[in-house]
């Protein structure tokens, strides 16, 4: 694994990350899903399309996260040359590496220091020892399962074009 060409995945996976999701709160409040007058109209919104728009957050999620994982195992398996697949994990396994110290700073120096929750254009599933449901659980379960498959895949796609290219050979 190269751990240099894999953060520039991971740098280019949250990069990714953030504009997707930019991109679909501006589809969204272009198509009217703007946030109602009052707190009650919100509440009785939500109550009124609570899984029509469950449904349509996770799979909106899903693909952002996907997407943004399969470029960085892309630019990653690109750098790397011929080690896609690894290359695919070792961004993904920067994801989690970043994670944890994240989760361990918040943890020692407090909620001050939860650099993440203050950026809010990153999708991402908080899971609070109050939010630790089994629903909870299985989603963050599920996140974890989309970006590892769009890492690998974006990986083993970076890894093709050099097979393609060394298939090619150079012609004098």
């Amino acid at each position: 694994m190269k751990f240099g060409s894999a953060f520039f995945g991971w740098l280019t996976a949250m990069g990714l990350a953030v504009l997707l999701t930019a991109l679909i709160a501006a589809i969204g409040a272009a198509v009217g899903l703007t946030a109602p007058g009052s707190a009650e109209d919100a509440a009785n919104a939500a109550a009124e399309n609570m899984g029509v728009a469950t449904i349509i957050g996770a799979i909106a999620v899903a693909l952002v996260l996907f997407i943004a994982y399969f470029a960085g195992g892309y630019v990653a398996g690109r750098m790397a040359r011929f080690s896609g697949l690894k290359q695919g994990l070792a961004v993904w396994l920067w994801a989690v590496v970043i994670a944890v110290l994240v989760a361990v700073i918040t943890a020692i120096a407090g909620t001050q220091w939860d650099l993440l929750s203050t950026l809010d254009a990153f999708p991402r599933i908080p899971v609070t020892p109050e939010s630790a449901t089994t629903t909870g659980i299985l989603t963050a379960v599920g996140a974890a399962v989309v970006t590892l498959a769009g890492a690998l895949l974006g990986g083993m796609a970076g890894m093709r074009y050099h097979r393609r290219v060394d298939r090619e050979g150079f012609a004098d």
